[in-house]
């Protein structure tokens, strides 16, 4: 299982690399959800998400072992994207396969950073096979986007910043897609603050966690449809679940439309842009689903990488 220990090391390798990201208050946040609360911004990370904490904590470990020439990994985007970087940082050939769907700003990101794109049908292919098909044919190493235990160590560390910066939390509320966020930060508030509940939230469409953690086994479900790209995950990883199933005690969902609301609020009041998987979170505290009337709540903002016109669309006819 993933051990505090190496969130700390994690910690050490992104120095320099990874932000700080600062904690956000709104007096008209905390009225609307008559709750504390306290958002993580990682919308302001390097590369846009939280996803650069794992990308190169797990890049440079295997570097670290001698274990690297090539990289390969598959990603709806942001992963993607953290990989791509990561490698430039670090001098490594990359690829990075990618659905076809993908938002466009996300496919020009990867480019940006020097990555080849392979694409893929998510409705008809199988994205793990597709990697390491490529893997084979390379030599390259695969680093997933959240099943690895070097990756859920460094996204660990957002929650290393949150629970050192916010004052005593009763809750945090954490965007779940395959579960390295949600693992890395409950793994980190258990150490340090044992009181503080660590809750997952998905998408409605896509709740594969909260139907693993009921079950207490792994569900997979069909590919979700959800505004939330991010978080279209059909299962959660088996290194994932270990922690969830032992630190996560309930995982809620959301629907697009209560995400679109989230992402509105950011921009109106926040000034902020916050794709529709970095919005889960705060949609989930907003429809007062996470904490109860007078607590303390964090809630990340995973990321900000959305295209403009598909951001204005939400904003500003929602979803049907």
């Amino acid at each position: 299982m993933l051990s505090f220990s190496a969130i700390e090391q994690a910690r050490q390798r992104l120095s320099g690399v990874a932000h700080r990201t600062p904690l956000i208050t709104s007096r008209a946040l905390n009225a609307l959800c008559d709750r504390q609360v306290w958002l993580k911004a990682e919308n302001l990370q390097h590369t846009g998400a939280f996803k650069i904490r794992g990308a190169y904590n797990a890049l440079a470990a295997a570097l670290e072992q001698g274990r690297v020439g090539r990289v390969v990994t598959y990603s709806s985007g942001n992963h993607g994207q953290a990989i791509a970087r990561s490698a430039q940082l670090l001098n490594v050939d990359a690829t990075i396969v990618m659905p076809n769907d993908a938002p466009e700003v996300k496919k020009a990101a990867v480019r940006h950073y020097g990555a080849t794109i392979v694409t893929y049908d998510r409705f008809a292919e199988d994205r793990a096979a597709v990697a390491a098909a490529i893997a084979s044919e390379t030599g390259a190493i695969i680093i997933p986007p959240f099943d690895h235990l070097d990756v859920m160590a460094g996204q660990g560390t957002c929650g290393l910043e949150l629970i050192e910066d916010a004052p005593p939390l009763d809750a945090i509320a954490v965007c779940l897609g395959g579960g390295g966020l949600l693992s890395g930060i409950a793994t980190a508030a258990n150490h340090l603050s044992p009181t503080t509940q660590v809750i997952g939230v998905e998408p409605a469409t896509g709740d594969d966690g909260a139907q693993s953690l009921r079950a207490g086994r792994l569900i997979t479900i069909y590919q979700p449809v959800t505004i939330a790209d991010g978080q279209a995950t059909t299962a959660l990883g088996a290194h994932t679940f270990e922690v969830i199933a032992d630190k996560v005690p309930a995982i809620v969902t959301v629907t697009d439309r209560d995400i679109v609301e989230a992402m509105r609020f950011c921009f109106d009041r926040l000034r902020l842009v916050v794709e529709p998987s970095g919005a889960s979170a705060l949609a989930a505290v907003m429809t007062g689903k996470i904490g109860t009337p007078g607590q303390r709540v964090a809630a990340t903002l995973s990321g900000g990488n959305v295209d403009r016109a598909r951001f204005a669309e939400l904003i500003i006819n929602g979803v049907e």
